[in-house]
């Protein structure tokens, strides 16, 4: 085979794999983000079907916010169940500062507009979630 035609064969299959190769992480970046759905603050660590209904799913992620972060008043389509893992100052907007204690469980009920509040002091928030919410629907919403 002379060098010309080789050296043709091997540029058109460096593209194809690269072409292949940018497709997949393309793929791949979008499925993640609109798994991961919506926040830096939050890492998700399972997502699956809530059995026996099918339009509805169980999220776990732990959220974490740092002093100055406003966490936005939200709510959800579907139930979140939280315990508070490491304790801040939180402050709501004309309130005195209070302490969200370590070991504080919450309890947030669908459509139930929750959160409004800075973290101050110089503690991280840190918060382990369960949602039990509708599929095919952000994890959260700010206003109705």
């Amino acid at each position: 085979m002379n060098n010309c035609l080789k050296n043709c064969i091997q540029s058109s299959l460096l593209r194809s794999f690269f072409s292949i190769c940018s497709t997949l992480l393309f793929s791949f970046t979008l499925i993640s983000t609109s798994y991961a759905d919506d926040s830096t603050y939050r890492t998700e660590l399972n997502r699956t079907d809530f059995s026996g209904t099918p339009n509805m799913e169980i999220v776990s992620s732990i959220v974490e916010f740092k002093p100055g972060d406003f966490v936005h008043k939200h709510f959800h389509h579907g139930v979140e169940s939280a315990y508070v893992l490491q304790g801040a100052m939180i402050q709501e907007p004309g309130k005195k500062p209070r302490m969200l204690a370590t070991g504080t469980p919450l309890l947030n009920q669908r459509d139930v507009m929750h959160g409004g509040f800075t973290i101050v002091g110089d503690t991280n928030l840190k918060i382990f979630t369960v949602h039990v919410v509708d599929k095919n629907k952000p994890l959260y919403d700010e206003g109705k």
